[in-house]
Order: structure tokens, then C-alpha cells, then sequence
């Protein structure tokens, strides 16, 4: 069983997840954990709605933390979506000064 909210494993600096079809209710935000070793907490996750589902319906935020991040995916819209979006993303490697 799978939802929007389901973690995800990938180990690159750069790559895609798509996401679950369930639907997401209107001004709604989901968070899901993209556990992966290349992430550090300085870093800066960015991202992208690459393919599936209406462009310009969704906002997109990541919170790095150590070896992960969380993903909040937020429909911007006044209706409900079912749509499997699919996130890109690149680490980009940060320090803080």
C-alpha cells in the first residue's frame, strides 16, 4: 500500500520519484521522506513538477536533513487532484558560512 506520503529511497544527487495517484484535497500540503546518503543538512534540494498531471497545480518545498529530506508537496488548486506527478530533483552540496 502506497500513498502520497509513502517514503522513498534513492541515493543520487539527481533523479525523479513519482508519485502515488490518491487523491490530494484542495489548499492540502502531503510530506514525504526521500531517504538519501548524498543529502547533508547544508544542502539545497532542487525541484521540479516534471511530467503527470496539471502543470502549475502544485507547489513544491524540500527540508534537507542528514542522509534524507522532507518533501512537502502542496495542490495550490480549489479542486481535488488523483494525478501521479512526477518530481525531479538535484542536491545541490551547501555549506553555511
Amino acid at each position: 500500500a502506497t500513498s502520497k506520503s509513502t517514503p522513498v529511497t534513492l541515493s543520487k544527487k539527481c533523479g525523479q520519484v513519482t508519485m502515488h495517484n490518491a487523491s490530494l484535497n484542495p489548499d492540502t500540503t502531503v510530506t514525504f521522506v526521500l531517504n538519501n546518503t548524498t543529502i547533508a543538512a547544508t544542502d539545497v534540494l532542487v525541484l521540479n513538477h516534471v511530467s503527470g498531471g496539471t502543470a502549475g497545480s502544485y507547489s513544491l518545498n524540500a527540508q534537507p536533513a542528514e542522509n534524507s529530506a522532507s518533501i512537502n508537496v502542496r495542490n495550490i488548486t480549489s479542486g481535488s487532484l488523483s494525478e501521479a506527478i512526477v518530481i525531479g530533483f538535484a542536491v545541490v552540496k551547501a555549506t553555511t558560512s
